[in-house]
């Protein structure tokens, strides 16, 4: 991603629509930002059930046993994936809910027994796809493997107390615990405390943690209305954000993503956006907004970056508009809950005015 490239937003919603191929998609293109400016982002798809990933039946079938009743996310709330696979953590069912994108559809992670999920509430999906989960009731980091089976679960009411969020860089397994305003720095083999970040007033509520591309870790501060940055060991080197209604401050700071060139992808439930900052900190753009219309966003709380999928996603792409990855954003409430969005570039040969 280049830095030129980015048009700074001068206000909070701002949407361009520019039609695509007739029958691809039930959307109007909208871009971030609108044309006939450099569009960074598109809007794609929502996915809120088995319908939106092409599940049906045949006619004689529907003859026979009646339309059918297809399985719905209800309030999706953190995010991440794999290739062929999208995981959504949902908290009324308080399970793991996979997409299965090559197949066309959807079921739950079959956590049972000793893998037995309490109250989950996020999720990180390595690049082997091993499922990292964060529960709060289990006090404990919970780890599926690539076939889906229990593997192994980090923690303990003894050291946890409400671990809500996990991200893991190399040998080092981050957990952030809400309750205890603090980050948790394990080792990833034995699952042994190496560090413990935070004294009484660093953190005020943290609910998310990521980790970028060169093992820099961030942290969503969320009532201190910021989010630190920290070297894989620990180390505080940045404070993003600040408490405002202004471009780059934050009301309601949610979910964590960082994209492979370092770019900070950061949720504001309460603007129902998402904000993006480069390396240093500096926003480049931002995207969605409150409303209904394509692109909008409900009480937004996760959000991922997806280099796997895009196959499946770039029929609904503008033909003048290449994708170079994926961004998932879950929406808690509201009709649509999933949110695609593909970042890309133009390569038609003259912007259109919109």
């Amino acid at each position: 991603m280049k830095k030129t490239v980015f048009i700074l937003y001068i206000m909070f919603i701002c949407i361009g629509c520019a039609s695509i191929p007739e029958g691809e998609t039930p959307y109007k293109t909208v871009f971030y930002p609108p044309l006939p400016q450099q569009p960074r982002l598109q809007f794609l798809h929502s996915i809120s059930g088995g319908q939106d990933l092409g599940e049906g039946q045949s006619a004689f079938q529907e003859f026979l046993i009646g339309k059918p009743r297809y399985q719905e996310l209800r309030r999706p709330y953190d995010v991440g994936a794999s290739k062929g696979r999208i995981y959504v953590m949902d908290r009324m069912y308080k399970k793991i809910v996979i997409f299965d994108l090559a197949g066309n559809k959807l079921s739950f992670l079959n956590d049972h027994g000793i893998g037995s999920l309490g109250d989950p509430s996020g999720i990180w999906v390595s690049e082997d796809d091993f499922k990292y989960v964060a529960d709060m009731q289990r006090k404990q980091v919970v780890v599926f493997d690539e076939n889906d089976a229990f593997f192994r679960a980090y923690g303990s009411k003894d050291l946890f107390e409400k671990p809500v969020d996990v991200a893991v860089y190399g040998n080092r397994v981050y957990v952030v615990d809400m309750d205890k305003d603090q980050l948790f720095i394990l080792d990833k083999e034995t699952g042994e405390v190496i560090k413990t970040v935070g004294e009484k007033g660093d953190f005020f509520n943290p609910t998310h943690v990521t980790v970028g591309p060169s093992g820099s870790v961030f942290v969503n501060d969320a009532f201190n209305f910021r989010v630190k940055k920290f070297t894989p060991d620990g180390t505080l080197t940045d404070i993003i954000g600040f408490h405002g209604d202004n471009i780059g401050g934050f009301a309601r700071p949610k979910g964590l993503a960082v994209d492979k060139n370092g770019n900070l992808y950061s949720v504001d439930a309460a603007f129902e956006n998402v904000q993006i900052f480069d390396d240093q900190g500096r926003l480049l753009l931002f995207f969605g907004g409150a409303g209904v219309s394509p692109g909008s966003m409900y009480l937004p709380a996760g959000v991922a970056i997806d280099y796997y999928n895009i196959s499946y996603f770039s029929k609904f792409s503008d033909p003048n508009f290449e994708l170079e990855y994926l961004v998932y954003v879950t929406n808690t409430y509201g009709k649509n809950k999933l949110g695609v969005y593909g970042f890309g570039h133009w390569v038609g040969d003259n912007l259109p005015e919109e």
